[in-house]
């Protein structure tokens, strides 16, 4: 029951790579970015092919030792998540090297209202 109950979940998820690669993204006209570079944008073939080389591990998981093409499938669901890596890893390399707030010397225990009190020792003037 395990396997089926993974196979599922996994042919869920792959539906939604492939939805998430075919619907249109949503702009909002009026959004000003406030990054100091542009984010980097997913290839939508290459997330497709993720979402496709799930769909097959998927089957190869619910058509368990029964079935005959279960080898082929694990072997086109790993070519296709390789070939989907690839055309998607300028986003995972823009995913994984920037790091936001460290990038910019800020301390992760700074907080803002520390910044707002005045120094110590300093009468506050009113």
């Amino acid at each position: 029951m395990i396997p089926v109950v993974l196979g599922i979940l996994l042919a869920l998820v792959g539906l939604g790579l492939l939805a998430d690669a075919w619907l249109p993204e949503k702009i909002n006209v009026y959004h000003r970015e406030r990054r100091r570079s542009a984010r980097e944008e997913r290839h939508p073939g290459g997330e497709a092919s993720i979402g496709l080389g799930t769909l097959c591990i998927a089957a190869a998981i619910l058509g368990r030792d029964g079935w005959s093409y279960s080898t082929v499938a694990v072997i086109a669901g790993t070519l296709l998540l390789l070939a989907g890596a690839w055309l998607n890893r300028r986003y995972f390399r823009d995913r994984i090297v920037n790091r936001g707030a460290l990038r910019r010397g800020e301390r992760p225990d700074d907080r803002s209202y520390e910044k707002d009190a005045p120094p110590p020792g300093r009468p506050r003037i009113r």
